[in-house]
């Protein structure tokens, strides 16, 4: 039976026109390499049929954050999205010059996600940050920004949003990981603008660069999907899913090395601690000198260094506060318990 024409209009992305119903991979141009090869943003819509939100999933802004790139692979390949309303747009790589030399850079060392809204004739990565704008960013109504932590450095999956906004709140909630961190908008950032033009955006930060993290991809890509039914652009799942009520962090801060040595972490990410307990012991190579590092306050571990080489100043041990310590332990705890028992989780349940 062939299916009744849709009254929504076609959506325009880079001059392409993309019509109801249609899924398309198209690519941006944003320079050209030494060789004149050209290069190109990847970009693929899909644009539902039926009125909704337009949601921009997008990843590896920094080009060393491999995670989301993962994720969307993933989500992209979900049966149910076939039958989303409104429209999904996925950018798995942002920022290509970085991913094609494996760091979180551009090539002059800027920052990406410090460059918005950008300059169409500033410096390279303001002229990026302008064409992702004009070309993406203004044309839609809600975004989904993935990230990792920095090199050498992990995150326990978490949300990082402006919580003022009551529909990013909602959207943050609803992404199902245990910690939300209730963030300051950064200049220059994707969220920044975002924000300022009022479309709700939340970010997912979770694992490290350059890695692949099972968990945390599993997490990102049940989360883009629940925050998509939040939204009302895929159906709600037939099926009863683990709930994981967030608890949300007012304040975060990072604990940093007191001397130069060679650290011994003593707590693992997601561990809950209390004012004055043993992060790690720093030692000189030969164990003569030691040195604790203690934490300043309660809370929970959602990022911490790798590499056990410390320098003086080098922050460590990222610790967010709660007011309901004990209820984000729990949290953390039963979040990791269900991704581990059942990691496809309902996943496939939509069809």
């Amino acid at each position: 039976m062939k299916a009744k024409p849709s009254s929504r209009a076609p959506i325009v992305i880079n001059g392409v026109s993309i019509a109801p119903g249609e899924r398309q991979s198209l690519e941006i141009r944003v320079a050209q390499l030494y060789t004149q090869t050209p290069l190109s943003i990847p970009v693929q819509v899909l644009h539902g049929r039926r009125e909704g939100p337009v949601l921009l999933v997008c990843a590896a802004i920094h080009g060393d954050e491999l995670n989301g790139v993962e994720i969307i692979r993933r989500l992209l390949s979900m049966s149910s999205i076939r039958r989303l309303r409104g429209t999904l747009i996925a950018v798995p790589i942002v920022n290509v010059f970085g991913f094609i030399q494996q760091t979180r850079y551009l090539p002059d060392r800027r920052d990406l996600n410090r460059c918005f809204p950008g300059s169409e004739k500033g410096s390279l990565g303001a002229r990026m940050a302008h064409l992702f704008k004009k070309e993406i960013i203004d044309k839609v109504s809600h975004i989904i920004d993935l990230h990792t932590g920095a090199i050498h450095r992990s995150n326990l999956p978490q949300v990082r949003a402006c919580l003022d906004h009551p529909v990013t709140e909602q959207m943050a909630r609803a992404f199902g990981v245990p910690v939300i961190l209730n963030a300051a908008l950064r200049d220059g950032s994707l969220r920044s603008i975002a924000e300022a033009a009022e479309i709700p955006v939340i970010t997912y930060e979770a694992g490290e660069a350059l890695r692949f993290d099972e968990l945390s991809i599993q997490a990102g890509v049940r989360g883009v999907m629940s925050v998509m039914r939040e939204l009302g652009m895929l159906s709600k799942t037939r099926r009863l899913h683990r709930e994981h009520v967030p608890v949300i962090a007012k304040t975060s801060s990072w604990v940093r090395a007191e001397v130069d040595g060679v650290m011994r972490p003593l707590v693992a990410l997601g561990s809950r601690v209390r004012k004055g307990d043993h992060l790690a012991i720093i030692s000189d190579p030969f164990g003569m000198r030691e040195q604790p590092v203690t934490s300043p306050y309660n809370g929970i571990v959602i990022g911490r260094v790798n590499i056990p080489l410390v320098n003086e100043g080098e922050a460590l041990f990222h610790i967010a506060r709660f007011q309901e310590i004990e209820e984000a332990e729990k949290g953390v705890q039963k979040f990791t318990a269900g991704m581990l028992q059942d990691p496809d989780g309902e996943l496939n349940s939509f069809d």
